[in-house]
């Protein structure tokens, strides 16, 4: 797909969404640039909320819909680890729990900071959930993570004192259906912003991401190889915030097939309770390996189970190679570090699984920069009806 011609990938409705794959290397490069330029800007806005808050923990939500909202699912479990968590909470809930529900996520008297993730800025459950936050929160910051200059939440953010506002690469802005640079560059600033693991190692795992992103891009014909396997069913696993990540990899297929493959996602260990029973002989298992020696364990343990039992069409482990490597296929990325950190390792594991959506919506001769032709499916979602909240 990489390979093709601009016109050769239109007539197959794909240019937009190959091409949106294909640059996010460089995008994340642009992003970590950004990010150093806003970093005083960014230090000093989290600073003035804990030195008045000092003596509280404050609850850090991340949220979106759908995509956006496995941005935060990427992030909380790493940076439960490795952030600051002697001044924050961090917790992701999406904004259609929001919305619906709104005293079962937000606390009047807990101080907040609500990182909103959005890719137009518009979406209705977006809107409505900054809304919500600012009647029912007494101390209520923000910080607008969006790909869209123009958007709602970004136009608002601009008149805000207390909303700190990080627009991600123009190119991010995906004009594709599904979200793909969005996704990445919105998850590497978070996790940059909040990350205090080691600062001055930062850029050199965002150096080792670029180069295994565009490792993964000029192998893709091992993936298509994968494509090209008999299944209808596909599987992604995963632990911390590798486990996160398989709700966007699987929400790709869905997306781009337009739902003619059926997809399920879990974590390593959580499969084996009910949901391996998906799992039959037209079945393609994918899981996301750890570079964490002890999680990765259970990865590789899982893969061995679903290979022993002789069940299903393939069980591939994706990730970097280390001293526990499964015994059976793999997508290693070479150019790897297995030191990298998981929520760093998430984007070039991320741009294996938007490939293979994509190769997979080409499969069923889909139209992936289009994929719903139904229209009851859209780019920025419509038809949700807001209600008033008294």
């Amino acid at each position: 797909m990489f390979t093709k011609t601009d016109q050769e990938l239109e007539k197959m409705g794909a240019k937009i969404t190959t091409r949106e794959i294909q640059q996010q290397p460089d995008l994340w490069k642009e992003a970590f640039q950004n990010y150093t330029n806003k970093k005083s800007e960014i230090d000093s806005f989290l600073k003035q909320i804990t030195d008045k808050f000092a003596d509280q923990k404050i609850r850090v939500i991340f949220t979106g819909a759908g995509t956006s909202a496995y941005v935060g699912d990427t992030l909380r479990p790493y940076l439960n680890r490795v952030g600051d968590t002697s001044r924050f909470v961090f917790e992701s809930i999406p904004t259609t729990d929001i919305v619906s529900a709104p005293l079962d996520n937000l606390r009047s008297e807990d101080p907040t900071i609500l990182v909103s993730f959005a890719r137009s800025g518009n979406s209705p459950e977006s809107v409505a959930t900054v809304e919500l936050a600012e009647k029912l929160i007494k101390n209520l910051y923000q910080i607008t993570i969006t790909c869209a200059p123009e958007g709602h939440l970004a136009k608002k953010a601009e008149t805000e004192d207390a909303n700190l506002l990080l627009l991600q690469p123009a190119l991010s802005n995906d004009k594709g259906f599904a979200m793909t640079g969005s996704f990445s560059c919105m998850t590497l600033t978070a996790a940059l912003i909040f990350d205090t693991n080691a600062e001055d190692k930062k850029s050199s795992w965002v150096d080792a991401m670029v180069k295994m992103g565009q490792e993964v891009i000029s192998r893709e014909d091992e993936i298509q190889a994968y494509a090209d396997l008999d299944y209808d069913r596909i599987t992604y696993l995963g632990s911390g915030s590798l486990s996160g990540l398989t709700r966007e990899a699987q929400l790709k297929v869905l997306e781009l097939t337009a739902g003619a493959l059926t997809t399920i996602f879990d974590s390593s260990m959580g499969f084996r309770h009910g949901p391996k029973s998906y799992v039959n002989g037209k079945t393609i298992v994918f899981d996301f390996l750890s570079n964490d020696k002890y999680t990765r364990q259970y990865d590789v343990d899982i893969l061995e189970e679903i290979k022993g039992d002789e069940i299903c069409e393939k069980v591939v482990g994706v990730g970097t190679s280390d001293d526990n490597d499964f015994s059976g296929d793999n997508f290693f990325i070479e150019a790897g570090d297995k030191d990298l950190p998981e929520l760093y390792q998430a984007l070039p594991d991320v741009v294996f699984a938007q490939t293979f959506a994509l190769m997979n919506s080409i499969k069923v001769n889909n139209t992936p920069d289009t994929p719903s032709a139904s229209g009851t499916v859209n780019r920025v979602v419509k038809g949700v009806t807001i209600h008033d909240y008294e």
